[in-house]
């Protein structure tokens, strides 16, 4: 590995970095609002990006082991990371679904949305900005590894995008059941990314967050 790839290669993990600690402090910040709001789609989002992040830790394994020897195989390191992922995707779509429900049931809405406006703004901002940064590394070192971290990274940005919608018609509308819908989108993307994980992990397909 010549200097110009050992170069590109710190800068992606510099970005994996700057995308665990991104993913730890939204989560902490959008479980906090979304609980005090009684915001379920934003309390969803948090939990979702605390996951992401753990995801992201197994990214910054992956990369460092391709350091070392580009031709190297996942290890245990690797696979542990990618089935508490996909565990953890699992188990929040299983809770967000049983929230969703009681939610409708019990006429329960937020307080409010203005948090999840301005957290999904930030987020699709920031991980715009990791996304197209990915990407240039990537494609300059023909990482597949890093380019699927950077679609990995465009999912966050979906998911925010459900946040925000869901935030804006409730705080427009008042729409009490919005809230539930809104976090049954993150539903979607948690369920599929927890699939992904554990096909990953069982060496069935690749790190591709494909859409």
């Amino acid at each position: 590995m010549d200097k110009s790839q050992s170069k590109l290669f710190q800068i992606g993990l510099i970005l994996s970095v700057a995308t665990i600690l991104f993913n730890i402090a939204e989560g902490i910040v959008s479980i906090y609002y979304g609980y005090n709001d009684k915001a379920l789609t934003l309390f969803g989002f948090g939990l979702d990006s605390i996951i992401e992040a753990v995801s992201a830790i197994g990214i910054f394994v992956m990369v460092k082991r391709i350091m070392r020897n580009p031709n190297s195989q996942r290890n245990n390191a690797e696979i542990l990371a990618l089935k508490i992922t996909g565990t953890g995707f699992y188990i929040l779509s299983a809770g967000l679904i049983i929230s969703s429900i009681l939610n409708v049931y019990l006429h329960k809405s937020p307080e409010t949305t203005v948090s999840g406006i301005i957290i999904s703004v930030i987020s699709m901002a920031a991980m715009y900005i990791l996304m197209k940064l990915k990407i240039s590394v990537g494609t300059k070192l023909n990482s597949k590894p890093i380019i699927s971290d950077a679609n990995c990274t465009k999912v966050c940005i979906y998911m925010s995008l459900v946040l925000l919608t869901a935030s804006l018609i409730f705080s427009l509308t008042g729409f009490r059941y919005i809230d539930s819908l809104g976090a049954l989108g993150i539903v979607y993307f948690s369920f599929k990314e927890g699939k992904e994980a554990f096909e990953k992990a069982e060496g069935i397909k690749e790190c591709s967050c494909e859409q």
